[in-house]
């Protein structure tokens, strides 16, 4: 996962208070269609062009004029997230489509990736739902499926990892420990539109709050992670943890069925996935003592590989251009991926710390060709009228 996520504010008047605080204003005019937004973000403000939009779909034309990396969310009033941007740079723009019910809602700007954000409440009005083709609808409904099997099959791999740590046996949780993260890895956007939950089970100790102590307040599989390959030791505070993790991947697996999904949550989550290989996995940061982030890198890939394949039919007619890029960019990565592992059906990669930077690039490379045309899949499954 990346550095930081939103903690969860549940209270709607928590949410406004912060709002008035931080300086988050409204923009005169929107220089287009009454369904574009247009997003201003800075170090210190998120100008946003309208308050209220009609529901269905929604484009947010975003840029970053500020000094520091942002990130911008569309937020349900108890902060799940219904759908994010991250990684902005500083001087550029990037437009994100989305499908909104008639209701209210949150943007939240946040530059330097940190804390609850620069925030406006803003409203989508009328209750004409967006246009949808069937197809997306089957689509939808496969991917609820995938992301509850992903939750189901990863809770017995997280027991088997959670026994070895208790055990005090190092080996055994060292080997149980990356199996254990695939189908986490594979759906985390859905995860992380919780809010709350992600940041008990997936957060680096870089990504904890300012305040939050990591010898009390850090938990989840990464904590463990560094008892088993830095301190190289298991201690009664780890059995705490793996008991906590598996609690929090229960309640996981609970709540997934429950998801908001649509077939424009699904194009952004695939993009989502290639942004997490590119600032945690590429860079090595995300499995920092294991090195296991191929594992990883594999199961992001997978995941946004089956959000498109579901998504393709209706993509492909409204845009074949797109989906043969798409076509050979997915084929390109996994091409590359499979030189670091012996056998294809297995799991089995080669430890990060043993590829080389100019290997490490190339799958960099990889991964920004395939993540530019996967930023354009969600405008390529919006009905033209809707």
């Amino acid at each position: 996962m990346r550095a930081a996520r939103l903690s969860a504010v549940t209270a709607t008047a928590t949410v406004a208070a912060l709002t008035a605080l931080t300086g988050c204003t409204e923009k005169g005019g929107s220089g287009g269609s009454d369904r574009v937004i247009d997003v201003t973000a800075t170090d210190s403000k998120c100008d946003v062009s309208k308050k209220e939009f009609p529901a269905g779909h929604v484009e947010l034309a975003i840029e970053n004029k500020g000094s520091k990396v942002t990130e911008v969310y569309i937020l349900f009033p108890d902060d799940r997230v219904v759908t994010e941007r991250e990684n902005i740079g500083p001087g550029t723009k990037q437009t994100v489509t989305a499908e909104v019910k008639a209701g209210d809602y949150t943007i939240a700007c946040k530059p330097g990736m940190k804390g609850d954000g620069i925030r406006q409440d803003v409203k989508a009005t009328g209750g004409t739902a967006a246009k949808r083709d069937p197809r997306l609808d089957k689509a939808v409904a496969a991917y609820r499926t995938y992301v509850q099997a992903q939750a189901d099959e990863t809770l017995p791999l997280a027991e088997t990892f959670a026994k070895a740590v208790k055990d005090g046996d190092l080996e055994a949780a060292k080997k149980a420990y990356a199996p254990s993260r695939i189908g986490w890895e594979r759906t985390e956007p859905v995860a992380e539109s919780f809010g709350d939950i992600d940041p008990k089970v997936d957060v680096r100790e870089d990504g904890l709050e300012d305040g939050q102590d990591p010898e009390k307040d850090w938990t989840g599989w990464h904590r463990l992670e560094r008892s088993l390959w830095k301190d190289k030791k298991l201690t009664a505070r780890d059995s705490e943890l793996a008991d906590q993790l598996i609690t929090d991947l229960k309640d996981w697996q609970n709540r997934v069925g429950k998801a908001e999904i649509t077939p424009t949550s699904m194009a952004n989550g695939a993009k989502e996935l290639l942004d997490e290989v590119a600032t945690g996995k590429v860079t090595g940061e995300e499995e920092r003592y294991s090195h296991t982030d191929l594992v990883d890198f594999k199961a992001n890939v997978e995941g946004a590989e089956k959000s498109y394949e579901l998504l393709k039919a209706v993509a492909k007619e409204n845009d074949a251009a797109l989906t043969t890029e798409l076509d050979k960019q997915f084929a390109a990565l996994d091409t590359l991926l499979d030189q670091y592992r012996a056998d294809k059906s297995s799991y089995d990669f080669t430890s990060y710390d043993k590829v080389g930077e100019a290997d490490r690039k190339e799958l960099s490379d990889a991964v920004n060709a395939l993540a530019e045309p996967l930023s354009k899949l969600a405008a390529a499954v919006v009905t033209k009228s809707s």
